[in-house]
């Protein structure tokens, strides 16, 4: 996956321990079946792939885990790349 790639949502379950946690830390999350556009993708030094997302934004927060502030980022796990079909009647929609 690159930025700017458009995908879709595959995965917006969250662990029932960590529930009440995302909620608070990333009020604005990801939903099953829509489409997103990656703005940004960063490997942490631990060695997760996490994406940012053009159209969801949170406030940056305290991640103890690699001690710094930052925007919370969903794994890129979570995301599948848009199948060709997908993405010519996204661009025949964009093109009305």
């Amino acid at each position: 996956m690159e930025v700017g790639e458009r995908v879709v949502c595959v995965d917006a379950s969250k662990l029932p321990h960590t529930c009440d946690e995302l909620s608070v830390d990333v009020p604005n999350w990801v939903v099953d079946g829509s489409q997103y556009t990656i703005r940004e993708i960063r490997e942490h030094d631990f060695g997760a792939v996490g994406v940012l997302l053009e159209e969801i934004r949170n406030e940056p927060r305290y991640f103890r885990l690699i001690d710094k502030v930052i925007e919370p980022m969903f794994k890129i796990s979570r995301f599948r790349r848009l199948k060709p079909r997908e993405v010519q009647v996204l661009e025949e929609i964009n093109a009305i």
